[in-house]
């Protein structure tokens, strides 16, 4: 053998190793990017069809405005430096078509519904202040208005019941500092402060009866870059602020420490003559304050990322989106958040509508602010406050980002840049799978991969992270997280009654989550039943053995018939399968179907003899199914929270004991929680456990699991290479994924809209 021999050999591996390193590396040393094969192309007519769904655009918005501004016959001021004697454009959405008209267009080759725009006025300067709602149309230039108050509730809104804006809120904050001038030496003994550094939060309702604007402001202390809401001083506040004219505004009472005063003189006075107990509290320093999210230790090295070697496998045309099979449109009311339309698996729809109507806090305390707040964020604004979102930790990294447009309280389109995203994920978890160790060796599985659509809304104290997930067994699933801080009362007393002690004196107050979802379900056609399924034991003599008896399990079946026996009380135990069904039957002669299963842990509804029960009465039940009717469009209204005690709309009125058999049906569903907040809560909620939701699952459906016909089903035998990539698709990843994603630079722009003043009360 030549001595040279293994040189050779040894310089020449090198020189293949260098050559293949050239061809995997990029010139800089990173390997190249992975390159997107085409999106699969939607039809055209799906495209266009989808816009009927379409939110408004900035410029839809602003043509409405201007239609109003020069037909309406009356002064209006811009809502955010309107006063509440003031006439303002409050809000403009979409309004959303009648289902048969869209039916009539999507379906049956129809004409497009025309597209029209909902507006919200509050006329305060008018001999009888009212709120009006309006429809204006058609768009994209406007040529009518009509008023829609009367037929859609009845009569002429209240104006006490109109939210309260930003400009509101900035009034009663002045308010509220003249009066803390009154009590210098108090602040300065209690909270090393003159006021002025104070937070202040609302709560609400606002009162005890129809027509009261009365409302708690509780006050903390505020360190810039922090969650203020675990730092409260003892000190809140009572506001009339409900005539019109704010002059006439007043405080009526403060509460400190367990006790009440009429006003912050007599509390001042109290505190000179030595007649009241003072909790001395050095304001916070930025190294030791309960709600500091800021890192305590230095970045280490970077997590896992999930990115798609050959780009996304879904497809985003404006409103619309394509999975594997899935078809739906999506879309945000700045009132009550994400909206969902004919969602399709397979080209055939299962849900019309997919929607959040409401997100209820409801809380217990021994101080004012805490014990009387029943927080209805649609009021505040669900979709309005869900922001952009943070690439990489809300959403994965190489997600697909969407702006969202609203108008409220001002005259100007705003918009959150990147507030709902769209990706695939994979849960590392099987969708299914066999490992066979008898009769024949084998494999089979299939990644259990899913559509997600994700957005995020903070309202005031509070993360809500709202997700739509698609499944390729046909599946849709419909999860809520909470997170972001715990609201907090000042501990005194026998506060421990009503939460945990989590700081030197902060009370972590128990409150209940309660979200309320509206699904228009469509199986096979819009005429289902309601069928449910549960299992009794019979005991039997066994047939070989007769001497002996066995207890056999046995599936009951139930078709229900009126509404009132489909109103299925909350935190009662309900029929476990739970199907909408078609009158029309699958291969097996079973009839198709969707199965609800819901995921809950909710906490006790309001006692229904509660004055304000009735506004939240949705809350009664963790599934109630109804007749489909257009005038019953939404189970709440943004115009409950202010007037609870005469709500606007009352969810238990839809349900009278209607025929639910071969009739179009809504499933109303209300998932939730109870929250004691622990020391584990600060510096605040993570959202591990904190998640609720519900499934709908093809049952009987189909004849079949759907997800035999996914590209991605892995299978392989004993008598197999399975490393072969040819008979095993997992063996290619190696090859298909030797490249880098794509990372954009990361980019957040989430604050550039936002005053130090946020018009939910937070001043």
């Amino acid at each position: 053998m030549n001595p040279k021999l293994p040189s050779i050999l040894l310089v020449g591996a090198a020189v293949i190793v260098f050559i293949l390193s050239c061809m995997l590396l990029s010139r800089d040393g990173r390997l190249p990017s992975c390159e997107s094969r085409p999106s699969a192309v939607e039809k055209t007519g799906s495209m266009s069809q989808s816009l009927v769904f379409a939110d408004l655009s900035p410029e839809e918005m602003s043509q409405v405005v201007r239609y109003l501004q020069g037909h309406l016959g009356v002064p209006l001021v811009d809502a955010s430096r309107a006063k509440p004697s003031d006439n303002c454009i409050a809000s403009v959405d979409l309004q959303v078509p009648a289902k048969a008209e869209v039916l009539r267009f999507l379906d049956a080759g129809g004409a497009r519904p025309p597209r029209e725009a909902l507006a919200v006025l509050y006329f305060g300067k008018q001999a009888e202040p009212n709120i009006s709602e309006f429809v204006v149309g058609p768009l994209p230039t406007p040529a009518y208005h009509r008023d829609v108050t009367e037929r859609k509730y009845g009569g002429k809104l209240p104006y006490h019941r109109r939210p309260v804006t930003g400009r509101e809120y900035l009034d009663i904050n002045a308010l509220i500092q003249r009066e803390l001038k009154k009590a210098p030496r108090f602040l300065t003994m209690c909270c090393e402060s003159d006021g002025t550094d104070l937070a202040i939060l609302t709560t609400a309702p606002r009162g005890f009866k129809s027509g009261d604007r009365m409302t708690w402001f509780v006050l903390f202390h505020n360190l810039a870059g922090t969650g203020y809401f675990v730092s409260p001083v003892g000190l809140e506040v009572l506001v009339d602020h409900g005539d019109l004219d704010i002059s006439r505004w007043q405080l009526l009472q403060v509460f400190y420490n367990g006790r009440y005063f009429a006003s912050t003189e007599d509390l001042e006075q109290e505190f000179v003559a030595g007649a009241l107990e003072v909790v001395r509290l050095e304001q916070p320093r930025a190294d030791s304050v309960l709600g500091s999210m800021k890192p305590r230790r230095p970045p280490g090295s970077p997590g896992p990322v999930q990115f798609e070697p050959q780009g996304p496998r879904y497809s985003v045309r404006n409103n619309h989106i394509t999975f594997q099979g899935w078809s739906l449109t999506f879309g945000m009311s700045p009132n009550t958040g994400p909206r969902l339309f004919d969602i399709r698996f397979r080209g055939e729809r299962i849900v019309y509508e997919l929607s959040l109507q409401e997100a209820l806090a409801l809380y217990g305390s021994n101080c004012p602010g805490g014990m009387s707040t029943r927080y209805l964020d649609g009021s505040f604004g669900i979709g309005r406050f869900a922001y952009e979102l943070v690439r990489g930790l809300d959403c994965p990294y190489t997600a697909t980002y969407v702006d969202r447009h609203y108008l409220v309280e001002t005259d100007t389109p705003k918009t959150n840049q990147n507030s709902l995203c769209i990706f695939e994920h994979d849960s590392s978890l099987p969708l299914r799978r066999h490992f066979s160790d008898s009769q024949s060796f084998y494999y089979g599985g299939l990644r259990k991969n899913t559509l997600v659509i994700r957005t995020i809304s903070t309202l005031i104290n509070y993360d809500y992270i709202w997700d739509f997930m698609f499944h390729s067994s046909g599946a849709v699933e419909v999860r809520v997280h909470a997170t972001g801080y715990i609201s907090s009362s000042f501990f005194h007393g026998r506060g421990t009654d009503y939460g945990n002690r989590v700081g030197p004196h902060t009370l972590g107050t128990m409150h209940l989550h309660h979200i309320h979802y509206k699904v228009d379900l469509d199986v096979d056609g819009q005429l289902n039943s309601l069928e449910t399924q549960d299992m009794e034991y019979e005991f039997v003599k066994i047939p070989w053995s007769s001497q002996n008896t066995i207890e056999r399990p046995y599936l009951r079946r139930e078709r229900l018939e009126r509404e009132d026996e489909a109103a299925f009380p909350i935190n009662v135990p309900m029929p476990r399968y739970l199907s909408f069904v078609s009158p029309n039957l699958n291969r097996w002669e079973h009839p198709r179907s969707y199965r609800i299963q819901i995921i809950s842990f909710a906490g006790k509804h309001l006692p229904t003899n509660s004055s304000m029960e009735r506004s939240i009465s949705w809350g009664r039940y963790q599934l109630a199914v109804t007749r489909r009717k257009e005038e019953e469009p939404t189970s709440t209204s943004i115009y409950n929270q202010n007037d609870p005690w005469m709500p606007t709309v009352t969810f238990a009125d839809f349900i009278n004991n209607e025929t639910i058999t071969n009739e179009d049906l809504v499933a109303w569903i209300t998932v939730g929680f109870l929250h004691v907040p622990h020391a584990e809560d600060i510096p605040n909620t993570v959202t591990v456990g904190n998640g609720v939701g519900f499934f709908l699952r093809p049952y009987n459906y189909f004849s079949e699991d759907p997800s035999v016909d996914s590209s991605d089903s892995v299978y392989f035998s004993s008598e197999q290479d399975a490393g072969a990539c040819g008979a095993n698709p997992l063996a290619c990843l190696s090859s298909a994924a030797t490249c880098a994603p794509h990372l954009p630079p990361f980019h957040f722009g989430g604050f550039l809209n936002l005053s130090l003043a946020p018009p939910l009360g937070g001043l």
